[in-house]
């Protein structure tokens, strides 16, 4: 009896052995794609779209964008990604970057953000902002993010992203937090990481914008975030919403110190 239930042992101690194997494999297989990929990530391609579209007279005011000022003064980029979502006195907001582009094409350029907001995502003008928000990101590549949270109005954000973070809803129940509120999670091959304290540099906030090679294009953090409301079944919360900004921002500051290395490259 001793000896057939060391042989049980035995047996499913292998087979754990060999799922962890697998397990390994899969994420090891994934990184390898990754790695073999990132020389030339196709991100490249929209960055040199989105230095034109920022370079370029467009607009019922036949403007450029290098007077926009993202944070650090105008016309000023490198570094401005890495400290954003922040507060800005002309708007009265918190604005992450997207949002914050919108406000500059329409102060500047002269374009109609209302008409922009409903444009679906990669049509029109919201294209062009992802193809802005490429190279603006890559700008910033290789510095660490530091949000800041001195305004009242960006501790309130924080605290409000929070919320939306932890919230559970909808026919199945889920948060943010269900899939990303926890170490070790994955969804098929993809690993999860935990956004609810710094998963290190390049991960969750510090790889997007990113480039999807399932879809083939650019994904700001506003689609981004969009697909994950679409994944609990929650109604879509409006590009540029307080949420969607406010989610950043709980997302942004946890990342606190992290490498950035949008645009990334993803499945």
């Amino acid at each position: 009896m001793r000896t057939r239930w060391t042989l049980i042992a035995l047996a499913a101690a292998a087979l754990s052995t060999v799922a962890l194997a697998q397990q390994k494999s899969a994420a090891d297989a994934i990184a390898e794609y990754r790695a073999m990929l990132a020389d030339g990530n196709p991100a490249e391609l929209f960055e040199a779209k989105g230095e034109d579209l920022w370079k370029q007279k467009r607009g019922p005011k036949n403007a450029t964008l290098e007077q926009c000022n993202l944070g650090k003064g105008a016309g000023v980029v490198k570094g401005a990604f890495v400290e954003l979502p922040r507060w800005f006195a002309d708007t009265g907001r918190v604005q992450d970057l997207e949002s914050r582009l919108l406000t500059c094409m329409e102060t500047l350029q002269g374009f109609d953000a209302k008409t922009i907001i409903a444009t679906p995502f990669g049509k029109g003008e919201q294209a062009k902002i992802e193809g802005l928000v490429a190279w603006i990101s890559a700008e910033s590549k290789g510095l660490r993010f530091n949000l800041p949270q001195a305004h009242a109005a960006e501790t309130t954000a924080f605290e409000l992203g929070k919320r939306a973070f932890f919230y559970r809803a909808g026919p199945y129940d889920f948060s943010c937090a269900s899939c990303h509120g926890q170490e070790g999670k994955r969804i098929r091959l993809q690993d999860l990481p935990d956004l609810t304290k710094n998963p290190g540099d390049g991960i969750g906030f510090a790889a997007w914008p990113a480039y999807r090679v399932s879809s083939g294009e650019l994904w700001g953090m506003q689609r981004r975030l969009n697909d994950c409301f679409r994944q609990q079944r929650f109604p879509y919360p409006g590009y540029t919403s307080d949420v969607t900004v406010a989610l950043s921002v709980y997302m942004g500051v946890n990342a606190k110190g992290a490498e950035s290395i949008a645009p990334a490259l993803k499945r």
